[in-house]
């Protein structure tokens, strides 16, 4: 791929992922992208880099514009080494170019690479003149790490803006209206999800920040996934709306079974709520990625989580789930539990109490099954479902 030219002298000379499919835990079947982009002006700055397997790529196509000799600027919005790590091999192209990042972003550049780089530290509302173009800076620590800023193109209105509104998406199409908007959509809802969910208190903050510095960006261009150049205010206010806890209202019901009877009992109550006009969801805990099921559950108001009691605790699957889930600290959701046992049944109280630590607000005490669900049982989980049911309509 050639450069994408985003505004005059502003340039995609990112890297295209397409094989990658695990990201730290966090599953990317559709692939990713390391954006990366030159600004040019009188002087010229790069905003970011690849992963260090990508440095020939995002090199080619630095030299497709301009000698890479000739960059004057490097600005570093986050360390992580998806964003830094061709920084090195790119410093040696471009041995006279000064190193731009907040002040945790130059500790975190030593602690990585234990270089002695001087790094320029900026704070909010500084800026960089190239010379018909201005870069301005915005701290957004803890989104997700504490050195995150964005960059901000003042003449172009191209908000560089790191990991915020990002997909996992790998694509020869750079922009929104170049690719499906429900794909999009989906992985951005996922890469919330999985990302930015713990942190979403901040959001607010953020697009405060930007309100308050007159950045009112035409063009939103992610660190991954494709630039929004058609739905900038779409992905701004679906963010305002997940960071606020709105959902659809669903039902989500995740499980797992040994020998089927916490499968029964799902069924049976995913039945009661079909009965009762909820959309409801299941999904099978071991069938499906944890980072899938975390953005299932964006979207739904109610979560119902099943498992067997096993070795005095929760099913392995569920309990790797919950356990993620208590990291994303879901906002304003509703849960309960339910599962099988045969003579202890302490996967009941330690999924509330997992739910609990993830912020969720408990329905119902939850319900337990000895052994295999007779024809009452399963009368106890269609009464649960309607009582899940007049909660979701109150």
């Amino acid at each position: 791929m050639e450069p994408v030219e985003l505004a005059p002298g502003v340039y995609w000379v990112g890297a295209v992922d397409a094989d990658v499919r695990d990201f730290h835990g966090y599953t990317t079947d559709r692939g990713a992208t390391y954006n990366a982009y030159l600004v040019q002006g009188e002087k010229t700055a790069l905003v970011d880099t690849v992963r260090e397997p990508f440095f020939g790529e995002m090199l080619g196509r630095i030299k497709a514009i301009l000698d890479p000799a000739k960059i004057d600027h490097v600005v570093v919005n986050h360390v992580e080494m998806d964003h830094s790590g061709a920084l090195p091999l790119l410093l040696k192209q471009a041995p006279h170019a000064s190193v731009t990042a907040t002040g945790e972003g130059a500790k975190a550049l030593h602690f990585h690479y234990r270089s002695d780089w001087p790094v320029r530290e900026v704070q909010t509302g500084n800026t960089l003149s190239l010379g018909g173009k201005t870069l301005e800076f915005i701290e957004a620590a803890m989104l997700h790490w504490p050195d995150s800023m964005a960059t901000f193109v003042r003449e172009d209105g191209i908000l560089l803006s790191n990991d915020a509104f990002g997909q996992h998406y790998a694509s020869t199409e750079r922009f929104d209206d170049e690719v499906s908007i429900e794909v999009i959509m989906d992985e951005a809802a996922k890469y919330f999800a999985n990302i930015l969910w713990p942190l979403s208190a901040l959001i607010p903050g953020l697009l405060g920040e930007l309100e308050a510095h007159d950045i009112e960006p035409r063009m939103i261009a992610p660190s991954h996934g494709v630039i929004w150049r058609s739905h900038p205010d779409l992905i701004v206010r679906r963010y305002k709306n997940w960071c606020k806890g709105l959902a659809e209202d669903r039902v989500l019901i995740v499980y797992d079974s040994m020998w089927g009877s916490t499968e029964s009992m799902a069924h049976a109550l995913a039945e009661s709520l079909a009965q009762k006009g909820v959309d409801t969801r299941l999904v099978h805990a071991r069938k499906t990625h944890y980072s899938d099921i975390a953005k299932e559950v964006l979207f739904a108001k109610i979560l119902a989580v099943g498992s067997p009691t096993i070795n005095g605790g929760i099913f392995p699957s569920v309990a790797q789930f919950l356990s993620y889930l208590k990291g994303l600290q879901p906002v304003k959701k509703k849960g309960v539990v339910f599962g099988s046992f045969g003579w202890s049944g302490e996967a009941i109280p330690s999924m509330n109490a997992e739910l609990e630590a993830a912020g969720i607000e408990l329905l119902d005490p939850g319900l337990g099954v000895t052994y295999v669900p007779g024809k009452d049982d399963l009368e106890s989980c269609r009464k649960l479902g309607n009582r899940v049911a007049a909660a979701m309509r109150s």
